[in-house]
This record gives C-alpha cells, structure tokens and sequence, in this order.
C-alpha cells in the first residue's frame, strides 16, 4: 500500500460521493468497570441522521490521516494463528448477511476485551461498505467520463473512540433571563480524536490484498504491539522512528561517533536522491550495499562493504535487512532537524545542513552558520566580524 492509495481512499470519506457506499454501521460501547460490552446496535448507515453521517465521515477520515510507517501501518497477518482475524474479517467481507457481518464484528470485539483494562468507557465503531477507483487518469479530451471504468473495493472499517463525561457548567438561559445550572450524565464519544482501528483489506495496485491490514495509531510512532499481536494476529512493526535509530546507529559503528555536518547533510542528499529517481510503486528501501555507497560518496573514510555488513548484522540483527528510505531521512524541505544547545535552538532542513560548522573559536566550541544576507535581530541588523 503507498501514499496516494491511502490519500485516494481517504478522501472519499466525504459526504454524496459516488466512490464510495457505506452499507451498514455497528457499535458497540464498552464498560470500564468490568470490561464487558453494555450495548450494541447496527443500522444501515444510509438511514442516519446526515448530521451522525458527517460526525462520523469526518471521525474515518481523521483515523486515516497519517504518514505510512508513523501513524498508519500496513501489516501481514501472522501465518499461524489461533482462531485469525483474518478468517473473521474475510468472512465478514464477503457476506452479504448483515446480521451474520455483525456476529463475526462481535467475536473480534471479545478479542480486545482479553487482557485488556481500559481507562475510559470506549465505543468500536465497525462500518464495512465499497470504494471505487477510475482504471487510470480522467481524460479531459475524452467524450465519455473514464469512471465508467472502476476499480471497486469491499472494505471494512474499525474505529476505536474513548468517551469522556461532561463537565459541570453555568448556562444562561434566554427564556427565563436567569443564570441556571447545568450537568449531563451522558458521556460524549471523542470522534475527532480516535485511539486506534483499522482498515481491511489492505490495498496493491489498486486491488485488495486479503493478507494485509492497515494498521492506524491513534498518535504518531505509537502502535499498540499488544493489539497487533493479539486482536489483529499480525506481524509487528518497525515504526519509522526505530528505523531512523536503526540508521544512526550503523553509521556510528561504521564511521564512528564524529562527523562533520557537510558530511551527515551529503548522506541525506544521497538518500533524497534515491528516493526522488525512484520509478516504482513501492517506496525505495536501502540494504547494507546502499548505505556502504552513499557513505563512501558523501566523504566518510575506510568504510568497506564488510564493515557496513557487519554493522547490519551487529544493530539489526540481520545482514540482509532493508531500511525504508523516507524513514532514516528527516524531512528534506522542511526545518526537520534541531540543534539543542544552551543558548538557542536552531532549526534546519537536511538540505541547508551543509551551511552549518561546528568550529573552534579562541579555545571554545562554536555553532558558525554561512548566510547569504545580513542578520536583523529586534530591527538591528547586526555587525559582521573578520575573524
């Protein structure tokens, strides 16, 4: 699954799109105290109230906001599992009986109740429906529209929401002119900021992959590994994060603690590259022989393919391990990386990271950044010294 899959499917969460029909809506909420389901009801969800409809489109769509590998995950189902979720989540695709979908929804929820103490009441919101996709790009010198030609995609959809009580307050009501108090029971479902779901089946191509699932965090860089493993019954993942620390800590055993900021910027000018020249659908990844080649290119002395294969092994532990490109990199164009010290914190792209010197002015440590015009602090621009 790549960036425009999950950003095509993810738009179509809107309101009176043809691309996309929702069938039917389920949720279940969740007790606390004892961790047992309260309540549980379906509807087609063609028969809500359009203002539920909106509440929840936007509640789906905020699930799936999120870059790959961050917050969303795609994931292969463990091959030997007991009772899979997979089978349930097949079955539960390709029936047609709805009361039957909402059996199999059920038998997945009395997974995530197992070994499993949530803190606030919870709702897990099932919706299962069918997006579709135009074969290839709309012509606009075409006499008949291209969408006659689609791509169609059965899916199901999970969302899992905390609730919080209200809170006490004064209101003012305009009838009676009179300050009154005011306090509901009634939990409000946090939609706008769901803690995890998912989104089968995963998408290749344009076509559904049974084997795959993506994953959603609820907050960048933190998947639940017990929901992976036990209610999913999918492989863990590596966030990009790990593999960005991965990363960093094969070149230090290769190239050592030390480097000079030209030197770490050229690395991340090669690895943008590879990324930028890459032609295929799936996203470029680097394996020992890749980052033995950039090191050497970007300046890093005695590195040999033996020492980076060594370093693989020794980190990963795994010679032939491959590290996703757009992982070990910050991002190019953007101030991505921080440089802490006691007096300021600076801001820089990778790509102006060549700019930046660590020098040794009159017996103490200096940050030196070349600039192209003079420097204005509070409306002075400031002198410029001969060193």
């Amino acid at each position: 699954m790549i960036k425009k899959e999950i950003a095509h499917i993810r738009k179509q969460f809107k309101m009176d799109t043809e691309m996309l029909h929702i069938f039917d809506i389920f949720n279940v909420y969740i007790m606390k105290e004892n961790n047992e389901i309260y309540h549980y009801e379906r509807h087609p969800f063609a028969l809500l109230d359009r203002e539920k409809q909106e509440l929840y489109m936007a509640n789906f769509k905020k699930l799936l906001t999120g870059e790959l590998d961050q917050k969303m995950f795609e994931l292969k189902f463990q091959e030997e599992a007991e009772q899979p979720t997979q089978v349930l989540l097949h079955q539960g695709l390709v029936t047609g009986n709805a009361e039957e979908w909402q059996d199999l929804m059920l038998l997945l929820v009395e997974k995530m109740l197992v070994d499993t103490k949530y803190e606030q009441d919870m709702v897990v919101t099932f919706v299962r429906g069918q997006y579709s996709k135009p074969t290839k790009s709309r012509n606009e010198d075409a006499m008949e529209s291209e969408k006659n030609e689609m791509f169609a995609n059965l899916f199901i959809l999970c969302s899992i929401n905390s609730t919080e009580k209200q809170r006490k307050t004064l209101m003012f009501d305009y009838v009676e002119r009179e300050y009154k108090y005011n306090f509901i029971a009634d939990p409000i479902v946090k939609l706008n900021t769901p803690e995890q779901g998912f989104f089968y089946p995963s998408v290749t191509d344009n076509y559904s992959d049974m084997n795959r699932i993506l994953y959603c965090a609820g907050k960048a860089h933190e998947p639940n590994p017990h929901f992976i493993d036990k209610v999913l019954n999918a492989e863990q993942t590596v966030t990009a994060l790990e593999e960005r620390a991965m990363f960093e800590d094969i070149v230090k055993e290769v190239a050592g603690e030390h480097l000079d900021a030209a030197t770490i910027a050229q690395v991340y000018e090669e690895i943008h590259r590879v990324i930028e020249s890459n032609e295929e659908e799936e996203p470029p990844k680097l394996d020992y022989r890749d980052v033995e080649r950039m090191l050497s290119v970007s300046g890093v002395e005695d590195v040999t393919l033996e020492k980076v294969e060594r370093a693989f092994q020794n980190v990963v532990d795994d010679k032939n391990y491959e590290l996703k490109a757009s992982s070990v990199i910050p991002k190019f164009t953007s101030k991505s990386i921080k440089i802490d010290t006691k007096v300021a914190t600076i801001t820089v792209s990778p790509q102006d990271l060549k700019y930046v010197r660590q020098v040794n002015y009159q017996g103490k440590r200096c940050i030196m950044i070349e600039v192209d015009e003079d420097v204005v602090i509070e409306g002075f621009t400031l002198n410029t010294e001969t060193l």
